[in-house]
C-alpha cells in the first residue's frame, strides 16, 4: 500500500513540476510584454483616469522618436465676441442707408474688397483678380473677414490671449454723422459697452484684452465732452473704450490705446508670387515725372497748403503732374491716380479733411516716395507698419515754410541725389507687403501683410499689459 502511495506522490510531483514549467513558459513572456509596454507607454492618453488614446513610445535608440506635439497657437489664441447682429451684419443688410452721399453697397462685395477693378489700357497695369475698387472706409469688414480665417481662433475664451470685438463702428456712425443729434450718434456705442461689460470675458481684465477696428478716422468717434453740437460720437472717449486696444485708419496720437493701421488699398493679392511680381514691376517702372499731386484745393480752409502745392506744381511744368480732384471734374478715378503715381518719383501727401490720406498708401503701392508736410500724417500714426527712420522712405517739408513761401518743392526734390532717391524708392517698394491686405479667400505663405502685423502687435501689447498687471 505504501508503495502505491509513493507512486502517486511521485506522479503528483512530476505533473506539478510540468504544470509549473508550462505556467512559467506562459507567464514569463506576458510579464516581459507588460514590463516593456509600461516602459514605453505614453501616459498622455490618460484623461481623468480613462484611456482616450494610445501610442507606444519607441525606444530612444530605435531611430523612430515620435516628435513632440507643439501647439503653435500658444499665446496667439483669439476669441471673437458673438455680438448681436445689429452691431455688424444688420448694417450690411441695410447698406443703402449707410452713406447719404453715395451708395456703399457695391463696395461691400467680395468681403469688403469691392468689385473687381476693370482694366483699361495695358493689361499689365492692373492684373486681373487682384485689383478691386475698394472703398477707403471699409476696413472693419475686411478685417472681420480675415479674422474668420485666422488660424488660432478659439471658442474657449479662457484660452484666449485676446478678444476681438467685431463692431462695425465706422459704418454705424456714418449713418448718423449728418443731421442727427448726439443721443442718436452715441446710442450704438452705449449699447455695445452695456453688452460687453456684463460678459465674463470683460471681467477678467476689465476689457484690456479686448480690441476692435474702426474704419473711419478717430475724430469721428471723439466728440469733445460737454458739447453735443460737435462732430461725431463719444464712443472712443468712453472709459470702457479706453481700456480696449483700438485700431483705426487714423489714430489719435494723444491716446495710448489708439493705433493707426494702413488704409485699405486697391491691391489684394492671393499668392506671394503676385506680391513679388508687383514689386519687381515697380522697380522696373520708368518714372516720367519728378513729383505729382492728386487732390482738390481747399480755399475755404485757411490753414490748407493745397493751393500752394497746386500752384508750385503748375510752375514746375513737365516736372510735375497734377490731377485736380475737384468733384466736378471727375479726374481722379482709381486707374488715373495709380498710373500717375507709378510714373512719379515723389508723391505729395498734404493733410486734407484730416491729417492722414489713403493716397499715402496708394503711392507706396506704386513705388512712389511720399512727401509729407505734417508729422501726424504718417510718422506718429503707423508705428507698426512704417519704419521709425522716416528719412529712409519719405521726404518731410514743413507746412509753415511752404505756406509762407520760404521753400520751393521742386528745388528740395532736385536736391536729392539720384543714388539716395533710388535707395528711398527701394525702401518704399520693400514696404508694399506691410501696407496691403491680402484677399481673405486665400492666404499668403511667407509674407506678413498689414493684417498679420496688426494682430501680432495687438497680442504683444496685451501680453505686456497682462505681465505688468
Amino acid at each position: 500500500m505504501s508503495s502505491v502511495k509513493g507512486h502517486y506522490k511521485l506522479m503528483e510531483k512530476t505533473v506539478t513540476g510540468k504544470c509549473i514549467n508550462q505556467l512559467w513558459s506562459v507567464l514569463l513572456p506576458i510579464s516581459l510584454f507588460l514590463f516593456m509596454s509600461a516602459l514605453f507607454f505614453d501616459f498622455s492618453g490618460l484623461k481623468h483616469g480613462i484611456l482616450v488614446s494610445f501610442s507606444a513610445k519607441a525606444p530612444k535608440n530605435s531611430g523612430q522618436i515620435r516628435p513632440a506635439v507643439v501647439d503653435e497657437c500658444v499665446g496667439k489664441y483669439i476669441y471673437v465676441h458673438r455680438l448681436p447682429s445689429r452691431f455688424n451684419d444688420d448694417l450690411l443688410k441695410n447698406c443703402h442707408a449707410i452713406n447719404r452721399w453715395y451708395d456703399i453697397c457695391e463696395f461691400l462685395e467680395n468681403s469688403g474688397l469691392g468689385p473687381l477693378l476693370s482694366n483699361s489700357g495695358n493689361a499689365d497695369d492692373f492684373p486681373n483678380n487682384i485689383w478691386f475698387a475698394t472703398d477707403q472706409f471699409v476696413l472693419e469688414v475686411i478685417f472681420r473677414t480675415r479674422m474668420k480665417q485666422y488660424k488660432c481662433l478659439t471658442n474657449d475664451s479662457a484660452m484666449a490671449s485676446a478678444v476681438y470685438v467685431p463692431f462695425y463702428a465706422g459704418l454705424e456712425i456714418c449713418r448718423h454723422l449728418w443731421g442727427f443729434n448726439a443721443s442718436v450718434r452715441d446710442a450704438a456705442a452705449y449699447d455695445l459697452i452695456k453688452f460687453l461689460v456684463v460678459q465674463p470675458e470683460w471681467k477678467r481684465m476689465g476689457g484690456k484684452d479686448h480690441f476692435l477696428v474702426v474704419g473711419r478716422v478717430t475724430w469721428d468717434f471723439r466728440r469733445m465732452p460737454h458739447n453735443e453740437s460737435f462732430w461725431g460720437s463719444y464712443f472712443l472717449r468712453l472709459p470702457e473704450s479706453q481700456n480696449m486696444t483700438i485700431l483705426g485708419i487714423e489714430s489719435s496720437h494723444g491716446a495710448d490705446n489708439d493705433f493707426g493701421v494702413p488704409y485699405p488699398t486697391y491691391f489684394h493679392p492671393s499668392h506671394d508670387s503676385e506680391v513679388f511680381d508687383w514689386q519687381n514691376r515697380m522697380r522696373r517702372k520708368r518714372r516720367q515725372f519728378l513729383y505729382s499731386f492728386a487732390g482738390a484745393d481747399r480755399p475755404q480752409d485757411g490753414g490748407s497748403i493745397r493751393g500752394k502745392i497746386m500752384s508750385q506744381c503748375r510752375e514746375s511744368g513737365d516736372k510735375c503732374k497734377l490731377l485736380d480732384c475737384d468733384p466736378g471734374k471727375n479726374n481722379c478715378k482709381t486707374v488715373n491716380v495709380m498710373k500717375m503715381f507709378q510714373n512719379s518719383s515723389f508723391c505729395l501727401q498734404p493733410p486734407g479733411d484730416s491729417f492722414t490720406r489713403r493716397s499715402t498708401f496708394d503711392s507706396i503701392l506704386a513705388g512712389c516716395i511720399p512727401v509729407f508736410f505734417h508729422p501726424v500724417s504718417a510718422y506718429r500714426q503707423y508705428l507698426w507698419h512704417l519704419p521709425k527712420e522716416h528719412k529712409k522712405y519719405s521726404v518731410f517739408i514743413r507746412m509753415d515754410y511752404l505756406r509762407e513761401g520760404l521753400i520751393n518743392i521742386e528745388k528740395v526734390l532736385l536736391g536729392i541725389s539720384e543714388e539716395r532717391m533710388l535707395a528711398m524708392r527701394e525702401e518704399v517698394i520693400s514696404l508694399i507687403p506691410k501696407i496691403i491686405y491680402a484677399n481673405p479667400s486665400s492666404k499668403l505663405e511667407t509674407i506678413e501683410d498689414a493684417f498679420d502685423i496688426s494682430i501680432r502687435e495687438v497680442l504683444h501689447r496685451i501680453e505686456e499689459m497682462r505681465r505688468v498687471g
